[in-house]
């Protein structure tokens, strides 16, 4: 882009002409006379001059051109015109032509700046700019839901999940262990309680990297079959635990023993793997 040309005295019209083309030659068409006047930082008159040279410079490098009139803009038909050897029937249809922009004379011209937008033959107006504003909605739209329903929810369900759980567990094995021994002999814990703990806080955890969106798609792939067979494991289990204690029993099938004593090490597996998927990337690097 050419430099602004910049004076301290005045500057004959002649000594702008040059700077006036070469604006011309990268604009690709003849500047406004408020462009110019802004290029080359000189009043109306001298821009109004420079401009009507540019302009009569342009038309005699033009071929010499015809004009009809302009046509009306929501006139759809073409003027035709005849020639001298052919008959009205063969007669050449001539379209008309709108005058270019650039042949108006530079007296007619105003010097104000160009519409942004101008209506078209229909009448309907384009856009002047594609709407840049991005900015996220603020207000009550934008509040998030509060949570502590979800609590109230989750209160009984935890009751009737966990006693399920551990009540399958003493079924399968399951139950009181010294977890210390020769360190705290008198320290015990129930290991059924490791059912509830386990399945249920690993399907939760995967439900929540699924649903969230913010790690990569190998993560969020293999929370969303995780956290469905988790919840699947879970249904499963206390359907077992009640089908069980309706009928009496008191050990359980050694079929069902063998899946519930795999569970922690199953669910072990699957939070570690879930683990290492979330912190790598999609490139498979740390």
């Amino acid at each position: 882009m050419s430099t602004p040309l910049r004076t301290s005295y005045p500057v004959p019209v002649e000594d702008l002409i040059p700077a006036a083309r070469r604006l011309a030659a990268e604009l690709g068409e003849v500047p406004s006379q408020n462009r110019l006047m802004k290029h080359l930082r000189v009043g109306k008159d001298k821009a109004r001059a420079v401009h009507a040279t540019l302009i009569d410079e342009r038309t005699d490098d033009r071929p010499e051109t015809y004009l009809h009139s302009v046509p009306d803009p929501d006139a759809t038909t073409t003027t035709t015109a005849t020639t001298d050897t052919a008959s009205d029937d063969a007669a050449e249809r001539i379209p008309q032509v709108t005058p270019p922009a650039d042949l108006v004379p530079a007296a007619d011209a105003v010097p104000v700046e160009p519409v942004p937008a101008v209506a078209d033959a229909g009448g309907i107006s384009p856009a002047v700019e594609a709407s840049t504003d991005t900015t996220p909605e603020t207000g009550d739209e934008m509040r998030p839901l509060r949570s502590w329903p979800v609590l109230m929810l989750a209160l009984p369900a935890f009751v009737a999940v966990w006693s399920g759980w551990v009540g399958l567990g003493e079924l399968t094995g399951f139950g009181v262990v010294h977890p210390l021994p020769g360190i705290a002999d008198g320290f015990t814990i129930n290991s059924a309680i490791t059912l509830p703990i386990g399945v249920e806080t690993y399907a939760a955890f995967a439900l929540r990297v699924w649903l969230s969106g913010r790690v990569p798609v190998k993560a969020r792939r293999f929370a969303k079959t995780s956290a469905l067979a988790a919840l699947a494991l879970g249904a499963l289990g206390q359907v077992a635990y009640h089908l069980l204690e309706a009928a009496g029993v008191t050990r359980a099938p050694w079929q069902i023993t063998t899946v519930v004593a795999c569970l922690p090490v199953a669910v072990l597996g699957m939070g570690a793997a879930l683990a290492h998927l979330i912190h790598t990337r999609e490139n498979g690097s740390h």
